[in-house]
């Protein structure tokens, strides 16, 4: 995709069974299908708003690593970001106590404008912290948690 407009398909929600307090890297596009409470589109800036709850972040893929530092300070949700070879946020991921699952190399994202399903050209993993997201992610049935 040419931008950071990429929606999580419905599928995985599916797969989690839980409602998020909070979605912190929304969009405000009729194809975002987060099953939340509340959402934080760009003009709100997630990373200068309070976090509370359970949250769901499938943040701008082209700057992850302040959405991963305080996603594991939150310490509470999801985190959907592409593996990457390079960068301290992954080490940083690894370190924390949250879990991971690899998501299936053919993963196919909502696209933004148009709604195509489009594939990533990484691949992806979905990590999970705290006691709740943990447990959603560990029966989903969507892969081996590590």
């Amino acid at each position: 995709m040419a931008n950071d407009e990429h929606y999580t398909p419905s599928w995985v929600f599916d797969a989690l069974g839980v409602t998020f307090d909070l979605d912190v890297a929304s969009s405000n596009s009729p194809y975002v299908v987060v099953p939340t409470i509340r959402r934080y589109t760009v003009e709100d800036d997630g990373l200068i708003q309070p976090w509370d709850g359970l949250v769901w972040m499938n943040p701008p893929f082209s700057g992850v690593t302040p959405w991963v530092d305080k996603w594991i300070d939150h310490g509470n949700g999801f985190c959907l970001v592409p593996l990457a070879s390079q960068g301290k946020w992954v080490n940083k991921l690894w370190e924390s106590k949250a879990v991971l699952t690899y998501m299936p190399g053919n993963m196919k994202f909502i696209g933004g404008q148009d709604n195509v399903m489009c594939a990533h050209r990484w691949r992806i993993a979905l990590w999970a912290i705290g006691d709740v997201a943990v447990e959603a992610l560990r029966n989903s049935e969507m892969g081996k948690v590590r």
